[in-house]
């Protein structure tokens, strides 16, 4: 499956770009598709950040991501990391006493935050305080007819002001003399077309998580296990972990350690950020549906020949084909997930026990006969306990399959 994020540079007075404005795509055509906010900013989150990664995409410089009022009244800007984005407040937010004080959580945690296309009015004064940058649209307010608010607002030194929609050589010079400090708009650059491959999500999978998140006491164990049963949502989960809100101190080994290691509140907040932009995706691929497979059948042969090692081998499973899903090398892929070394090992080809796991899982698959009765061999396995190991692995996968 492919995903789109369209990109737009932020230029600084000296023309040189110093952020990206990131924008939901749902094809090569470059415009915003007939898409509800809410729905947009979710798959813009889980198409940019929970799979390639914001600093991939905007090559290392800031993001500037627009968020819906839902949104900001929900957090969801902090499962982002502070240091990597600016919040961009969107026009039809309205400036009610819940927005700001969710606004200003925000800010006390590190958020930058930016007024887009700004038009000014008393109840957005508080807002001003806690902002950094403001946004104005000169095609929706012309340059002339600002000019007194931005001499206003040039006095707050910590303010930066950033002229959109810049479409002629004259508007830039006179949004730098007006003492603009950042520029973005056609005269310098179009949006720029980031495609990338994304691994499908079941419906399913995602329901039965929300459903659990939506209980009182959060069970940990209940919501691992939708979770394994979903290769596309394991590998966001894993992103989401290594993508740079928090420092990791410990290597995965288990997609309920995964959870733990988030917290509840995390926790809540991804399962509610997938539920909104993924209920009308498609059912899971084959790929997707033999790497589920096979993570069920590695944990099978390990909790025989390595009990100690089957959630390690549940999760090699899971990735031992996201290579193909993805259309990405394996290194670049396991650079991004902090999953244990001897998963990782594994699924790189260097000898170890899950290894072999999978070169058993591997061989069985195949029906190649004489190399699976060389990987038994070497983890003392018994290959006449395969068919009902496979047999197990395929009824446990479908039992997901076949609610979509």
């Amino acid at each position: 499956m492919k995903v789109y994020t369209a990109r737009q540079a932020i230029l600084n007075r000296k023309k040189q770009v110093v952020a990206y404005e990131l924008l939901f795509r749902d094809g090569l055509n470059n415009a915003f598709p007939d898409v509800e906010s809410n729905q947009a900013t979710a798959k813009l989150l889980l198409d940019s950040q929970f799979n390639q990664g914001l600093k991939e995409i905007t090559s290392g410089k800031k993001a500037l991501i627009n968020f819906p009022e839902r949104a900001i009244l929900d957090l969801i800007p902090s499962l982002l990391p502070a240091d990597q984005v600016i919040i961009e407040i969107l026009e039809d937010v309205k400036p009610t006493p819940e927005v700001y004080d969710a606004c200003r959580q925000l800010f006390h945690k590190g958020y930058k935050l930016a007024l887009d296309d700004f038009v000014y009015s008393k109840p957005w004064a508080p807002f001003i305080k806690i902002c950094r940058l403001i946004k104005f649209d000169i095609m929706a307010t012309p340059l002339d007819s600002i000019a007194p608010l931005i001499n206003k607002l040039k006095q707050n030194k910590s303010l930066k002001l950033l002229a959109e929609k810049v479409e002629t050589n004259e508007e830039y010079i006179q949004a730098k003399e007006m003492g603009f400090d950042y520029f973005q708009g056609y005269y310098f650059c179009k949006p720029q077309i980031i495609e990338q491959s994304d691994v499908d999500s079941s419906q399913a999978a995602i329901i039965a998580i929300y459903n659990e998140v939506l209980r009182d006491n959060l069970n940990y164990e209940n919501i691992a296990k939708h979770f394994e049963h979903d290769t596309a949502l394991s590998y966001k989960l894993l992103r989401f972990i290594n993508s740079g809100l928090f420092a990791v101190r410990e290597e995965i080994g288990s997609l309920r350690q995964a959870l733990v290691y988030l917290g509840e509140d995390r926790v809540k907040k991804f399962v509610c950020l997938i539920m909104t932009a993924h209920l009308a995706q498609n059912k899971p691929s084959e790929l997707t549906q033999l790497s589920i497979i096979r993570a069920r059948f590695c944990e099978l042969i390990a909790k025989k020949v390595s009990p100690g090692m089957s959630n390690n081998a549940f999760i090699m499973g899971l990735f031992s084909l996201i290579d193909a899903i993805l259309d990405k090398s394996m290194e670049d892929i396991l650079l991004t997930l902090p999953i244990a070394d001897s998963i990782k090992d594994a699924l790189l080809g260097k000898s170890n026990i899950l290894f072999h796991v999978l070169e058993v899982e591997k061989s069985y698959e195949k029906a190649s006969w004489w190399a699976m009765k060389q990987a038994c061999e070497k983890v003392n396995l018994d290959e006449a306990e395969l068919v009902k190991y496979y047999t197990e692995a395929i009824s446990w996968a479908n039992s997901y399959k076949s609610l979509n």
